[in-house]
Protein backbone atom coordinates (compact mmCIF):
# COMPACT_ATOMS: atom_id res chain seq x y z
CA UNK A 1 0.00 0.00 0.00
CA UNK A 2 1.45 3.39 -1.11
CA UNK A 3 4.53 4.20 -2.59
CA UNK A 4 6.85 6.15 -5.18
CA UNK A 5 4.56 6.17 -8.74
CA UNK A 6 7.71 8.03 -10.33
CA UNK A 7 5.10 10.32 -12.46
CA UNK A 8 6.12 13.60 -13.85
CA UNK A 9 4.13 16.65 -12.65
CA UNK A 10 4.05 18.10 -15.81
CA UNK A 11 2.42 14.65 -17.13
CA UNK A 12 -0.61 12.96 -17.11
CA UNK A 13 -3.09 12.70 -14.19
CA UNK A 14 -2.67 10.88 -10.98
CA UNK A 15 -3.02 7.25 -11.85
CA UNK A 16 -4.17 6.78 -7.93
CA UNK A 17 -7.40 6.14 -7.01
CA UNK A 18 -9.04 8.95 -4.19
CA UNK A 19 -9.21 6.39 -1.60
CA UNK A 20 -4.69 5.47 -1.73
CA UNK A 21 -4.11 9.74 -2.63
CA UNK A 22 -6.04 11.46 -0.32
CA UNK A 23 -7.83 13.54 -2.83
CA UNK A 24 -9.29 13.72 -6.17
CA UNK A 25 -7.85 12.64 -9.09
CA UNK A 26 -9.13 16.42 -10.73
CA UNK A 27 -6.52 18.44 -8.34
CA UNK A 28 -3.82 19.65 -10.01
CA UNK A 29 -0.22 18.47 -9.40
CA UNK A 30 0.96 21.56 -10.18
CA UNK A 31 -0.13 23.94 -7.08
CA UNK A 32 1.87 23.31 -3.60
CA UNK A 33 -0.70 23.75 -0.95
CA UNK A 34 0.44 23.94 3.07
CA UNK A 35 0.30 20.65 5.25
CA UNK A 36 -3.16 20.37 6.87
CA UNK A 37 -2.90 20.14 10.82
CA UNK A 38 -6.14 17.62 10.53
CA UNK A 39 -5.19 14.02 11.09
CA UNK A 40 -7.17 11.33 8.41
CA UNK A 41 -10.10 9.36 9.90
CA UNK A 42 -10.15 5.99 9.10
CA UNK A 43 -11.45 2.46 10.51
CA UNK A 44 -9.56 -0.28 9.65
CA UNK A 45 -11.51 -3.23 7.47
CA UNK A 46 -10.01 -5.50 9.92
CA UNK A 47 -9.30 -4.01 13.69
CA UNK A 48 -5.75 -3.92 14.81
CA UNK A 49 -3.80 -3.46 18.08
CA UNK A 50 -1.73 -0.93 18.86
CA UNK A 51 1.24 -3.60 17.70
CA UNK A 52 -0.16 -4.90 14.81
CA UNK A 53 -0.42 -1.32 13.59
CA UNK A 54 3.02 -0.10 14.51
CA UNK A 55 4.22 -3.40 12.65
CA UNK A 56 2.30 -2.41 9.85
CA UNK A 57 4.09 0.86 10.06
CA UNK A 58 7.03 -0.15 10.47
CA UNK A 59 6.84 -3.05 7.58
CA UNK A 60 5.80 -0.16 5.12
CA UNK A 61 8.72 2.28 6.03
CA UNK A 62 11.05 -0.82 5.61
CA UNK A 63 10.30 -1.45 2.41
CA UNK A 64 9.45 1.90 1.49
CA UNK A 65 12.98 2.94 -0.18
CA UNK A 66 12.30 -0.20 -2.50
CA UNK A 67 10.38 1.96 -4.29
CA UNK A 68 11.16 4.29 -6.94
CA UNK A 69 11.72 7.04 -4.98
CA UNK A 70 14.35 8.88 -2.98
CA UNK A 71 15.77 7.46 0.05
CA UNK A 72 16.06 10.62 1.92
CA UNK A 73 12.81 11.82 0.73
CA UNK A 74 10.94 8.50 2.36
CA UNK A 75 13.49 9.29 5.44
CA UNK A 76 11.69 12.97 5.44
CA UNK A 77 7.97 11.40 4.89
CA UNK A 78 8.59 9.47 7.62
CA UNK A 79 9.63 12.24 9.98
CA UNK A 80 7.12 14.32 8.53
CA UNK A 81 4.38 11.63 9.16
CA UNK A 82 5.39 10.77 12.89
CA UNK A 83 5.39 14.45 13.82
CA UNK A 84 2.07 15.19 12.19
CA UNK A 85 0.74 12.39 14.39
CA UNK A 86 2.25 13.18 17.61
CA UNK A 87 0.90 17.01 16.94
CA UNK A 88 3.86 18.47 15.95
CA UNK A 89 2.58 20.58 12.89
CA UNK A 90 5.02 22.87 12.66
CA UNK A 91 7.88 19.98 12.89
CA UNK A 92 5.87 18.68 10.09
CA UNK A 93 6.03 21.30 7.76
CA UNK A 94 9.27 22.39 8.01
CA UNK A 95 10.33 19.11 7.41
CA UNK A 96 8.30 18.56 4.17
CA UNK A 97 9.50 22.56 2.93
CA UNK A 98 13.13 21.45 3.72
CA UNK A 99 12.78 18.34 1.61
CA UNK A 100 11.37 20.14 -1.13
CA UNK A 101 8.14 17.92 -1.24
CA UNK A 102 5.14 19.47 -3.11
CA UNK A 103 1.72 18.56 -1.33
CA UNK A 104 -1.07 19.24 -4.15
CA UNK A 105 -3.81 18.26 -1.40
CA UNK A 106 -2.20 19.25 1.95
CA UNK A 107 -1.96 15.94 2.90
CA UNK A 108 1.30 13.17 2.73
CA UNK A 109 -0.88 11.00 1.33
CA UNK A 110 -0.08 12.24 -1.82
CA UNK A 111 3.30 14.65 -2.70
CA UNK A 112 5.82 14.96 -5.07
CA UNK A 113 9.87 15.67 -5.12
CA UNK A 114 12.04 18.44 -6.98
CA UNK A 115 12.22 15.96 -9.59
CA UNK A 116 8.50 15.19 -10.04
CA UNK A 117 8.32 11.73 -8.33
CA UNK A 118 5.83 10.93 -7.16
CA UNK A 119 4.95 9.65 -3.19
CA UNK A 120 1.90 7.88 -1.71
CA UNK A 121 1.57 6.83 1.87
CA UNK A 122 -0.96 4.97 2.91
CA UNK A 123 -3.55 6.42 5.84
CA UNK A 124 -2.33 3.95 8.49
CA UNK A 125 1.15 5.80 8.72
CA UNK A 126 -0.42 8.87 9.66
CA UNK A 127 -2.82 8.31 12.51
CA UNK A 128 -4.50 5.28 14.24
CA UNK A 129 -7.92 3.61 12.50
CA UNK A 130 -11.14 4.95 14.99
CA UNK A 131 -11.47 1.21 15.75
CA UNK A 132 -8.40 0.54 17.25
CA UNK A 133 -7.86 -2.49 20.26
CA UNK A 134 -6.19 -2.12 23.48
CA UNK A 135 -3.75 -4.52 24.42
CA UNK A 136 -4.17 -4.68 27.77
CA UNK A 137 -6.10 -8.21 27.88
CA UNK A 138 -3.14 -9.90 26.01
CA UNK A 139 -0.37 -8.08 28.29
CA UNK A 140 -2.38 -9.34 31.63
CA UNK A 141 -3.06 -12.99 29.90
CA UNK A 142 0.71 -12.97 28.78
CA UNK A 143 1.60 -12.23 32.90
CA UNK A 144 -0.78 -14.89 34.36
CA UNK A 145 1.01 -17.24 31.75
CA UNK A 146 4.53 -16.47 32.71
CA UNK A 147 3.83 -16.93 36.23
CA UNK A 148 3.39 -20.94 36.07
CA UNK A 149 6.48 -21.42 33.42
CA UNK A 150 7.31 -25.01 34.83
CA UNK A 151 9.02 -26.28 31.25
CA UNK A 152 12.92 -27.30 30.94
CA UNK A 153 15.43 -24.80 30.40
CA UNK A 154 16.86 -23.87 26.74
CA UNK A 155 19.13 -21.80 25.57
CA UNK A 156 17.82 -19.82 22.86
CA UNK A 157 20.20 -17.39 20.65
CA UNK A 158 19.13 -13.75 19.35
CA UNK A 159 20.62 -11.98 16.81
CA UNK A 160 19.46 -8.27 16.96
CA UNK A 161 18.95 -5.73 14.15
CA UNK A 162 21.28 -3.57 16.03
CA UNK A 163 24.18 -5.93 15.79
CA UNK A 164 24.49 -7.69 18.90
CA UNK A 165 24.05 -11.17 19.29
CA UNK A 166 22.01 -12.60 22.51
CA UNK A 167 22.17 -16.25 23.98
CA UNK A 168 19.60 -16.36 27.00
CA UNK A 169 18.66 -18.97 29.18
CA UNK A 170 14.61 -19.65 29.21
CA UNK A 171 12.21 -22.42 29.74
CA UNK A 172 10.43 -24.06 26.83
CA UNK A 173 6.72 -22.76 27.94
CA UNK A 174 7.93 -19.39 28.28
CA UNK A 175 5.92 -17.19 25.65
CA UNK A 176 7.89 -15.08 23.41
CA UNK A 177 6.84 -12.09 25.29
CA UNK A 178 8.22 -13.25 28.84
CA UNK A 179 11.80 -13.49 26.84
CA UNK A 180 11.40 -10.21 25.07
CA UNK A 181 11.25 -8.54 28.48
CA UNK A 182 14.54 -10.29 29.58
CA UNK A 183 15.67 -8.88 26.47
CA UNK A 184 14.39 -5.19 28.09
CA UNK A 185 15.90 -5.86 31.42
CA UNK A 186 19.80 -6.41 29.61
CA UNK A 187 19.39 -4.07 26.57
CA UNK A 188 16.59 -1.46 27.78
CA UNK A 189 14.51 -2.26 24.45
CA UNK A 190 11.29 -2.51 24.57
CA UNK A 191 8.70 -5.64 24.14
CA UNK A 192 6.74 -3.33 21.37
CA UNK A 193 9.64 -2.36 19.52
CA UNK A 194 10.65 -6.11 19.06
CA UNK A 195 9.67 -7.88 16.30
CA UNK A 196 10.77 -11.72 16.23
CA UNK A 197 11.07 -13.63 13.34
CA UNK A 198 12.17 -17.66 12.35
CA UNK A 199 12.33 -18.98 9.02
CA UNK A 200 10.40 -16.22 7.34
CA UNK A 201 8.17 -16.58 10.20
CA UNK A 202 6.80 -13.11 12.32
CA UNK A 203 6.71 -15.14 16.07
CA UNK A 204 3.72 -13.96 18.18
CA UNK A 205 3.94 -12.56 22.00
CA UNK A 206 1.64 -15.37 23.14
CA UNK A 207 3.85 -18.19 21.31
CA UNK A 208 5.53 -20.42 23.63
CA UNK A 209 9.25 -20.95 23.29
CA UNK A 210 8.41 -25.06 22.07
CA UNK A 211 5.88 -24.05 19.82
CA UNK A 212 8.56 -21.95 17.85
CA UNK A 213 10.04 -24.75 16.46
CA UNK A 214 13.73 -23.56 16.89
CA UNK A 215 16.04 -26.32 16.22
CA UNK A 216 19.39 -26.20 18.63
CA UNK A 217 21.80 -23.76 17.81
CA UNK A 218 19.69 -21.94 15.42
CA UNK A 219 19.40 -18.12 15.74
CA UNK A 220 16.30 -15.85 16.09
CA UNK A 221 15.93 -12.39 14.14
CA UNK A 222 14.92 -9.73 16.33
CA UNK A 223 14.00 -6.60 14.26
CA UNK A 224 14.34 -3.74 16.64
CA UNK A 225 11.91 -0.76 15.94
CA UNK A 226 12.99 2.85 16.56
CA UNK A 227 16.26 4.35 17.28
CA UNK A 228 15.47 5.85 20.89
CA UNK A 229 17.36 3.85 23.25
CA UNK A 230 15.37 2.64 26.50
CA UNK A 231 16.95 2.84 29.91
CA UNK A 232 17.30 -1.16 31.23
CA UNK A 233 14.49 -1.40 33.84
CA UNK A 234 15.17 -3.19 36.93
CA UNK A 235 14.68 -7.09 37.44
Amino acid sequence: MGGCMGTSRGGSGSTGDPESSGGPNTVSVGRNQPLKSDKQKWKSDIPLTEGQLRSKRDEFWDTAPAFEGRKEIWDALKAAAYALETGDHTLAQAIVDGASISLPNGTLMDCYDELGNRYQLPVYVLSSPTNLIEEVSESDTATDSESVSTGPETLVKLRLSTGKDLKLSVRTTDTVLKVKRKIQTEEGIDPSRQRWFFSGRLLSDKMKIEDCKIPKGFVVQVIVSGSHPHTPVDS
